[in-house]
């Protein structure tokens, strides 16, 4: 009888700890990456930009909102927030009061699907099956049907009131201790919301510094960005690959981005240019999947300095 069961006992105790570890402490570790990147003019000072992404925010979630709360205390020069605020559509306050302490600051965002759509229950290795196929959110996909629709304009309204810019498909420019930086934005390509076009044309010629910010990164946005000039590409959306495996890493990115870029600081090529990337691993989950493994939440706070 134990050479029989003893096996499968065994894996199924394992797979349960690695759950409980998974969900009930490591979504839960919430950490603070510090990045430095070599972007900006030379003699200009340096510039602190704290990046969040992907909060996933569902009611209740007390821990997630104390330490978004305390981010402040950073003191950033501006926050770029990368979208995906929710995964609760009753979440809306809760994300605005976690935030509150944040838009103290300049600051500007992005949406992304999560923030326009409510999840669905989905299976996993659906992640697999689509990235073997090539398909990714709605590149590739048929149109979601039944959906539930967040009150995205209510954390718009929100955002707007604070004096973020709204970046959906346009440009804003911040005024940071008499440096002006701009910043250009698309909305989300996982969803074919994206429309460079609008924005296209490479930086302006009275900003100091220009950048370009998205949430999911898709490769035709971040190749148009690239071949437009822009030093620096802020992304979120992968969530770090959100369960990976140790020494080895993510499995997938959810976009047609490659897995080793799926978090963190990277360079990206188009047209004979190069700029910096930086994807954050985000800070949630969905509420149907709230498990990471190997790859905590996380935002980051970015120094930009002049360039090497």
């Amino acid at each position: 009888m134990r050479a029989r069961y003893g096996v499968p006992l065994g894996i199924t105790a394992v797979g349960a700890a690695g759950l409980l570890y998974s969900a009930g402490f490591e979504a839960r570790s919430f950490r603070l990456r510090r990045v430095t990147v070599p972007v900006l003019p030379a003699g200009m000072r340096p510039l602190r930009v704290l990046q969040v992404s992907d909060i996933h925010m569902v009611g209740g979630q007390r821990k997630k909102q104390r330490w978004l709360r305390s981010l402040a205390g950073l003191r950033p020069d501006f926050v770029i927030n990368t979208g995906d605020n929710l995964s609760d559509p009753e979440g809306v306050p809760e994300v605005l009061d976690a935030l509150g302490p944040l838009m103290e600051f300049p600051g500007a965002y992005v949406f992304g699907s999560n923030d326009y759509y409510g999840p669905t229950l989905r299976n996993p290795a659906r992640y697999l099956l689509e990235k073997a196929q090539g398909r990714h959110g709605l590149n590739g996909n048929a149109p979601a049907v039944g959906v539930t629709h967040n009150p995205w304009e209510d954390l718009r309204d929100g955002f707007d009131t604070a004096g973020w810019l709204n970046l959906t498909n346009t440009r804003g420019m911040l005024k940071v201790e008499g440096v002006s930086v701009e910043l250009t934005g698309v909305d989300d390509p996982h969803i074919k919301r994206d429309r460079y076009e609008r924005v296209a044309g490479g930086p302006s010629d009275d900003a100091d510094f220009s950048m370009g910010v998205v949430h999911a990164p898709y490769l035709r946005v971040l190749d148009a960005y690239t071949a437009d000039a822009y030093p620096l590409v802020l992304a979120g959306h992968t969530h770090g690959g959100q369960i990976c495996i140790p020494f080895y890493g993510a499995l997938v990115t959810n976009c047609d981005l490659d897995t080793d870029r799926v978090k963190g600081l990277s360079r990206h090529r188009a047209e004979g240019r190069t700029s910096y990337l930086h994807v954050s691993a985000g800070c949630g989950a969905s509420r149907y999947t709230p498990f990471r493994f190997a790859c905590p939440p996380e935002a980051t706070l970015l120094t930009l300095v002049g360039r090497e």
